[in-house]
């Protein structure tokens, strides 16, 4: 690797999961990974293996999906989990193992309840495992942060001479300061004497705001991988923003010695495709990929803008993927071309059958909105896979009554375990009459946590996208529904998340030990 490269390491797969109810089915990690691919990721950590049976399925489905990335699997510093990790990549075209253990005081003290020597001693044995399966080994220091910096170099020195090529510098509490991490890189890379055998790497998390800053001082002070995520998604308060990242090297190339190799115009694509899937929807004034990031309210920015694009803007908004929004089908478009459209969004079909329910949305939604843009297409996939053959409840039908000076009332119809029934419900509004009445006939005992709406595309006419987040007995669970109804989306991601909740398709933890 030259040193001019700076490699990306997206783990929105595995760590942005982490973010409560951001849990993604095996097809939709699939999805996301194809889109990273497109982009020109480096590295795709693709989750966890040994967390459960669906994790792993959902590695080695990405392994087998992605061809162009290298494909990357988590395992805790034991022998099970790197051959569970090992036998998840066996399909990649190029495998990664990332393996890690505690090096702070704190961490090994009360946590791991090992001496330093036993954990430099478990370090290097993870590492020679892990090289039995790929000759592509990521080691982590987790809480490097918060680790004497005397300890920190042993063990890096150790776990190169045993065979990691890339050693990963976590910021794992999102505790440190720019300078101090940057310097904490350049102390490392300066002291290690084997450091020029390995790629230097960073993972930082966001819980004081720091994440990007903390990753761009590191690469300045010589780190040439930076984990980080689509959107910033991510446990607590997220990781760097793989976004951020990559547009300050590119923008500043005037102060960075290195570049990335990523196709920049699929940043907003990607990031719309990870927000409709998780449920998690991005602020109007976020960096890059929020919808206010290239917009200008002010009237000096407006006629400076006009004059010159480059008076208010330091990069072009179609660099990242912005453009006016394409209509690429409507009411009178065959299934032949809804095909071709979907297969250049790079959404295909396993089945005929799957097409057929597809186009029958597509057709359905074209009757309500004239005007049918690709962000409307990925949300008819989305909503395709929130609703499983096998699900307990089915929303069949909704009405809602609702007019000044009166009480509003619902009533649902809901297939529940096969059988149809109704209720009616009166409520503070509309929406919270149709929960009410849906709750009526579920009884499901939880606490609703978020309740957010977006829309998908502008326009009266656009589907409202809604987010419904549930926590009952310790678990949480997002559900998602689209409509042109925003009652309807609503009642939608009401039903989809119950049925998470019933299905129990939520998981514990997806990672045992934190990175």
């Amino acid at each position: 690797m030259s040193d001019d490269k700076l490699i990306i390491f997206d783990t929105t797969l595995r760590d942005g999961e982490q973010s409560p109810g951001a849990s993604m089915t095996r097809d939709e990690k699939v999805r996301i990974a194809r889109a990273l691919e497109r982009m020109r990721v480096d590295v795709i950590e693709a989750g966890f293996p040994i967390a459960s049976e669906g994790d792993f399925e959902a590695v080695q489905a990405v392994a087998s999906a992605v061809s162009d990335s290298t494909i990357c699997g988590l395992a805790r510093a034991l022998d099970k989990d790197i051959d569970r990790a090992g036998e998840a990549l066996k399909p990649a075209a190029s495998s990664r193992i990332h393996t890690f253990i505690a090096t702070s005081p704190i961490h090994m003290k009360m946590k791991l309840r090992m001496e330093p020597d036993q954990v430099i001693e478990q370090a290097v044995h993870a590492v020679r495992r892990a090289r039995g399966f790929t000759d592509n080994v990521e080691f982590s220091p987790e809480d490097a942060g918060r680790s004497e910096i005397d300890f920190l170099c042993r063990v890096i020195e150790a776990v190169i001479d045993a065979g990691a090529t890339t050693v990963n510098i976590p910021d794992t509490v999102g505790y440190n300061l720019p300078h101090q991490f940057g310097e904490l890189i350049r102390i490392l890379i300066e002291r290690v004497p084997n450091s020029d055998k390995a790629v230097f790497s960073v993972h930082c998390h966001n819980d004081l705001g720091l994440a990007v800053g903390n990753s761009l001082s590191a690469v300045l002070n010589g780190a040439r991988q930076v984990e980080c995520t689509i959107n910033g998604l991510g446990e607590r308060a997220g990781n760097a923003a793989l976004e951020e990242v990559v547009m300050t090297v590119q923008t500043r190339q005037d102060i960075f010695p290195c570049r990335t190799g990523l196709d920049t115009t699929q940043i907003v694509p990607c990031s719309r495709l990870v927000s409709g899937i998780t449920g998690f929807a991005v602020q109007p004034n976020k960096a890059i990929v929020g919808v206010n990031a290239f917009a200008h309210e002010s009237g000096i920015h407006q006629d400076g803008v006009l004059k010159s694009r480059e008076t208010y803007e330091i990069m072009r908004a179609q660099d990242v993927g912005w453009s006016a929004n394409r209509i690429v089908l409507g009411k009178h478009s065959g299934r032949n071309a809804f095909r071709t459209r979907m297969k250049d969004l790079d959404i295909e079909f396993e089945s005929e059958e799957d097409l057929n329910k597809a186009f029958s949305r597509f057709k359905a939604l074209a009757d309500k909105k004239h005007e049918i843009f690709d962000e409307d297409l990925q949300s008819l996939v989305t909503e395709s896979g929130l609703e499983a053959g096998n699900d307990w409840l089915k929303l069949v039908a909704l009405k809602v009554c609702s007019e000044t000076g009166e009480v509003p009332e619902a009533t649902v119809s809901l297939w529940i375990d096969g059988d149809e029934q109704l209720s009616s419900a009166a409520g503070s509004g509309p929406v919270d009459a149709s929960f009410k009445a849906i709750e009526t006939l579920v009884n499901s005992h939880t606490e609703l946590q978020l309740y957010s709406v977006n829309n998908i595309t502008s326009g009266t006419d656009s589907q409202g996208e809604v987010t419904v987040r549930l926590q009952r007995d310790g678990h949480i669970v997002n559900g998602q529904g689209a409509d042109t109804d925003i009652v309807i989306a609503s009642a939608k991601a009401y039903v989809n998340a119950l049925n998470k909740i019933i299905r129990r398709e939520e998981r514990a933890h997806p990672q045992l030990g934190d990175v």
